[in-house]
């Protein structure tokens, strides 16, 4: 029997490339900013980042977030996904 195909996504992190499934999604809409789309299926611009605090770090310290949902992140979006981030393992790997 053939193998699924498994939809594959890069981390705006540490650039690896992983399964989509593994990955968090945060999604820019014209109505409502940037934050986390848990379900990976809302519409508008998005980027995925591992599940490691570490590329959620260098994703906001670097603006890599930013630059690939083409958007500035207001005060309050980065103190959110900051604070999911915390609750992220440390290494995973």
């Amino acid at each position: 029997m053939p193998r699924k195909h498994v939809p594959q996504r890069t981390c705006v992190g540490c650039g690896k490339i992983r399964p989509k499934r593994e990955m968090v999604r945060i999604v820019r809409t014209p109505d409502r900013g940037a934050e986390i789309d848990e379900t990976g299926k809302r519409s508008g611009r998005g980027a995925y980042l591992c599940r490691r605090q570490e590329c959620w770090e260098i994703a906001l310290q670097k603006d890599r977030l930013e630059h690939a949902l083409k958007t500035s992140l207001t005060d309050e979006e980065r103190a959110t996904l900051q604070e999911f981030a915390q609750g992220l393992q440390a290494t995973e790997e």
